[in-house]
């Protein structure tokens, strides 16, 4: 054990709580300075399932050892029904979980967070991040890292369906258009976080290369129970964290700074179980205020998907778990297990974007292709041959919340996203207005070419009308898209949870860098953001900028 450490491995200069796609970035980074000591904790345990690194097989780990296994509350907007979150709990995070789809939005959803939380979250400032953080295949645009340690490649071997969707798109009249162009997108055929049809999560791309310093310890299998603080009211400044590590309570020592990057459920959570959070809520539970923040666990944004699933003629993804597919996967790293499923997206502008006065020229619906029926959430066998072309409401106006469910640590925390609950009704009349699109590309000829007339999703939709369909996928069917973020949103204003440099406010030493810290969800998927909020927090801490 080197001497940064301590005598029992458990002191270093800086203590990152969680190992997902912030946190792994973020400790890398730190340790890239060789006079400071950093020690990461993450809850579950190393990336080692075949089905973490298996781009397709990426449902077979829900419910699994890796997920922490996450439900809502129930959803009035839903029909009353829960909905589940999986988050990976594991080296990675929910990089080593998710579908691989990198999207990263439009410059202006950056230039908003911007208006929240000060210049250095604009999109200007921002992209030399992303920069160093990808290695993209063939960059289309400027912006676009080539370099970074994150492989963003081209996929290996989409399935037909998929040309056929941009073609069907292209028949809609939508524009096809590279990947991730700053703006101006249209539809486009999905970029991944695969390295030579392999799962590229952030263990791989940061955590594997940093293993061998001597100044970077990793621990897996450490809950965090609870931030440890020293001083007075007024003056406290956060100490370590007690973790359970083989059901022993340890007491993890910083002697810089905590940073939490557990996500959007867990930090809100863990600053709750410290006493940092809305005084009348944690006094419920019996948990001393030491700073009576009331936007922890608020403004819990999220990406709702409502998909419309064709009867498709053959050749779809329902065959990937036949042997041959996995013998092809093994020998060449080519097939339908190289596949991220989501092959395709597009984003579209309603007309309810018109006229309730959304920023002119972005989006407010995406369009998400999969060349199976993905259906019962991920959480049951792909049950035909069949298509997926759902619609995503990307700024929700809908707010929810994260709270305590006790002041158990290991109790889950109770999740309320609030889908479809604004008041004047536009979340849903968007998601309506997205799956009539999504009708529309079903009915082209391009699509029709590939599937049959009857539905797998909804059932017996060959039977209803259009709306119906529409509104029965919304209210029955919908689910997450697995971008919660906001939970310890990031501002200038005194009631932001982080200040623009991530510092938790009324508390020193002590950050917060993940997806949490988003003041706004993005008009795009939110892996590669959460990624670039670790490295830009190491960065802040370190007193350094690119």
């Amino acid at each position: 054990m080197t001497a940064g450490f301590g005598a029992d491995g458990l002191e270093a200069d800086y203590v990152v709580v969680g190992a997902g796609s912030a946190g792994a970035a973020l400790a890398a980074r730190l340790s890239e300075d060789p006079n400071v000591s950093v020690l990461l904790l993450e809850a579950g345990g190393p990336d080692k399932a075949l089905e973490l690194h298996v781009p397709a097989a990426f449902s077979k780990l829900f419910r699994g050892a890796y997920d922490w296994n996450y439900d809502t509350v129930p959803q009035p907007g839903l029909e009353g029904r829960t909905v589940y979150w999986p988050r990976g709990k594991t080296l990675g995070g929910s990089s080593s979980l998710n579908a691989m789809m990198w999207i990263r939005g439009f410059a202006a959803d950056y230039d908003e967070w911007a208006d929240a939380a000060g210049p250095t979250w604009s999109w200007d400032a921002l992209v030399p991040y992303f920069q160093r953080v990808e290695r993209t295949s063939d960059p289309a645009d400027a912006t676009q890292g080539a370099h970074g340690p994150q492989s963003v490649e081209h996929q290996r071997d989409p399935r037909p369906h998929t040309a056929a969707f941009l073609a069907a798109a292209a028949e809609a009249g939508h524009p096809l258009t590279p990947p991730n162009l700053p703006a101006a997108q249209g539809f486009s055929q999905t970029m991944v976080s695969q390295r030579r049809g392999a799962r590229a999560s952030t263990a791989d791309a940061y955590l594997r290369p940093a293993k061998k310093r001597r100044n970077l310890r990793v621990v897996t299998g450490a809950h965090a129970r609870r931030v440890t603080f020293a001083g007075v009211e007024g003056d406290r400044r956060a100490t370590g964290v007690y973790v359970d590590i083989d059901g022993i309570t340890r007491h993890v020592r910083a002697r810089r700074e905590v940073v939490l990057a557990g996500g959007t459920i867990n930090t809100p959570q863990l600053l709750m179980l410290s006493g940092i959070g809305p005084a009348e809520h944690l006094a419920e539970h019996g948990i001393d205020v030491l700073v009576d923040a009331p936007d922890v666990g608020a403004n819990l944004q999220d990406h709702l998907v409502a998909g419309l699933a064709p009867a498709a003629k053959g050749g779809t993804l329902f065959a990937a778990e036949k042997p041959a597919e996995l013998v092809k996967y093994l020998a060449a790293r080519k097939g339908m297990l190289t596949s991220n499923v989501g092959e395709a997206y597009g984003f579209v502008r309603t007309d309810v974007a018109d006229r309730t006065g959304a920023p002119e020229g972005l989006p407010d619906i995406e369009i998400i292709f999969a060349s199976a029926p993905y259906v019962g959430e991920g959480l049951v066998p792909t049950p035909a041959h069949g298509l997926t072309v759902g619609a995503i409401l990307l700024r929700p106006r809908s707010r929810g919340t994260i709270r305590l469910a006790s002041a158990d640590p290991s109790a889950a925390p109770l999740i309320d996203p609030a889908y479809l609950s604004d008041p004047d009704g536009i979340d849903a009349e968007t998601m309506l207005a997205g799956l009539a699109e999504c009708e529309r590309l079903i009915d082209t000829d391009a699509l029709g070419a590939v599937t049959t007339g009857g539905w797998v999703q909804p059932e017996g939709g060959e039977h209803m009308t259009p709306a119906e369909r529409a509104e029965l996928s919304m209210r029955r069917y919908s689910h997450t898209l697995y971008h919660p973020v906001g939970t310890a949103r990031m501002g200038t204003d005194a009631a932001s949870v982080v200040d623009p440099e991530l510092r938790v406010r009324g508390v020193a030493g002590l950050r917060v860098a993940d997806a949490s810290v988003m003041p706004t969800v993005i008009r795009g998927h939110t892996n590669a953001p959460a990624i670039v909020i670790g490295e830009v927090a190491a960065d802040l801490i370190l007193g350094r900028r690119i």
